[in-house]
């Protein structure tokens, strides 16, 4: 259980599926479907849903191409951060947003399985959060150009490592998209 005291609540972080980081990526459709269901069931259970997008050069904030996917529309009352970082945490409230919450266990969907969601984990996981990644709501973009295995190695990779890591009082794992325990009660 998280190493986080009086944090026994549970969010969805979804990490920047914005218009610029998806389009192109791997099963990026599938990706957004199962990221759009997995909002709704938080939604239906009451679970937070934490909104994360991403500026940088190639992402200029108001941009076309640093607007979330069209697939996914943020309830005005969902935290929305703001990050110029890998690790959603770097430089960010997400903290405060999730102490304030009340959350010490997080449900991870998003985009870029190889940059921005390993980062986060990790970032998570450090932090003391529980933290789970939902293996078929994560993708990224081919950077086999750069020396990188294919998209959907990426992911398996990405998958099979997360499956097995462990940290004092903490655990991780992942999980289908139809299997997520959103809500984290026994």
């Amino acid at each position: 259980m998280t190493t986080l005291e009086n944090r026994p609540n549970t969010a969805l972080l979804v990490v920047d599926v914005q218009n610029g980081v998806v389009d192109g990526a791997h099963a990026r459709d599938a990706v957004v479907t199962n990221v759009a269901a997995l909002v709704e069931r938080a939604r239906r259970e009451g679970v937070p849903v934490v909104w994360v997008q991403h500026s940088d050069e190639e992402l200029t904030r108001g941009s076309d191409a640093w607007q979330l996917a069209p697939e996914l529309k943020p309830d005005a009352a969902e935290p929305l951060v703001h990050k110029n970082y890998g690790d959603s945490f770097e430089d960010t409230g997400l903290e405060t947003v999730l102490s304030d919450l009340g959350v010490g266990r997080l449900v991870v969907a998003g985009a870029e399985s190889d940059a921005c969601i390993r980062s986060t984990l990790h970032g998570a996981l450090v932090r003391g959060y529980d933290t789970t990644l939902v293996a078929d709501a994560h993708t990224t973009g081919d950077k086999t150009a750069w020396g990188a295995p294919p998209p959907a190695q990426v992911i398996a990779h990405t998958n099979l490592y997360w499956a097995y890591q462990t940290a004092p009082g903490r655990t991780a794992g992942t999980v289908s998209t139809e299997d997520a325990d959103l809500t984290g009660k026994p």
